[in-house]
């Protein structure tokens, strides 16, 4: 599995919807990127301006979350795609 570095985060984009409310389907061609997935892998933090300790990420393992619709970089590893983010490029924790 992928490891972070410093303060990003490997992030498994979910799905985007299929269909819309009144069930019309939506095209591929015409859906937008998502910008919701599973964190599957933190790194440990950049450090602090005084280079003394790290400052840990407030995502963790599972959590679904919001993202940048444009940020971070998007890897192709074993055959999956995932995408590589900064912790500033996270916008929301969502909760179910």
């Amino acid at each position: 599995m992928l490891k972070p570095l410093e303060d990003r985060v490997v992030v498994q984009p979910l799905e985007a919807e299929q269909t819309t409310a009144s069930g019309l389907v939506i095209p591929d061609t015409a859906k937008e990127k998502p910008q919701e997935g599973k964190v599957l892998a933190v790194g440990p933090g950049r450090w602090d301006d005084e280079g003394s300790k790290r400052i840990p990420l407030d995502v963790k393992e599972g959590d679904i979350v919001l993202y940048s619709k444009y940020g971070g970089t998007e890897v192709k590893y074993d055959g999956e795609e995932y995408l590589v983010l900064s912790a500033r490029d996270l916008l929301a924790v969502v909760e179910k």
